[in-house]
């Protein structure tokens, strides 16, 4: 009788692909309206403030049900878009223009020269608050043994949503605003995105589950290296607690 060794390695992960395309697809189109300032209830913020916060959302449900390795190859699969975008809107605003063309073209060209500003700012906020959120994440997991959700969901937001704003709102409206509209613009970006997050707290904890339980994962990141520059991915079975 032929003794049947179990595999060492997991299973294809079945909905990973679509969490990354979405994470991916938020991030840039966070970058599209961010040039964009608003009012909500008297509280100043921009556009891209109102969708951003799911790149959290998206990016803890990676980290909680698939490990810190998947979420570091979502963002820096986020981080490709964005250079991707940057790299395409420069390419646009120096392509010549038709002559009946040109006034309309200006006002893009204009638009998309601030909006490079705001992508570069944004891009260079990421990179230190998206990391920050999902190492927070996995660390406070194993901390309380996959415990407290809710709790670690709210602690990783409310501090890599503040380092994300500070960061962002200083790169991208340092010199354009006042410095005391360019505060009240950064704690209101904070402030909406922690209320979101608590806001879709409960959608969050459900998918959680329901990704747990589709996918049979549960990763700990025990033996993890937190290399920000590491794109390797080696769990095992042993580090599925599922």
């Amino acid at each position: 009788m032929i003794k049947k060794i179990p595999s060492l390695f997991l299973p294809q992960p079945r909905f990973l692909w679509f969490l990354v395309l979405s994470y991916s697809m938020v991030i840039v189109l966070a970058n599209w309206f961010d040039v964009r300032l608003i009012r909500i209830l008297s509280i100043d913020t921009d556009a891209g403030t109102l969708i951003f916060p799911l790149t959290f959302l998206l990016s803890d449900l990676i980290t909680e049900v698939y490990g810190y390795q998947q979420a570091r190859l979502a963002i820096w699969c986020g981080f490709l878009f964005n250079i991707i975008f940057i790299i395409y809107g420069q390419i646009v605003i120096h392509l010549p223009s038709p002559d009946y063309a040109v006034i309309n073209n200006s006002k893009f060209d204009e638009m998309m020269s601030m909006n490079i500003r705001i992508i570069i700012a944004s891009t260079i906020s990421y990179l230190c608050a998206e990391p920050l959120n999902s190492i927070i994440m996995a660390k406070l997991k194993i901390r309380y043994a996959g415990h407290k959700l809710a709790m670690r969901f709210i602690t990783s937001t409310v501090i890599a949503s503040a380092v994300d704003s500070i960061i962002f709102g200083t790169i991208a409206f340092a010199g354009i605003i006042s410095h005391e509209n360019l505060f009240r613009l950064i704690v209101g970006m904070w402030y909406l995105k922690v209320l979101i997050e608590i806001a879709g707290l409960p959608i969050s904890l459900y998918l959680v589950r329901k990704l747990k339980k589709v996918e049979q994962l549960d990763i700990y990141d025990k033996k993890t290296k937190f290399n920000l520059f590491s794109l390797e991915v080696n769990y095992t079975k042993k580090d599925n607690l599922y």
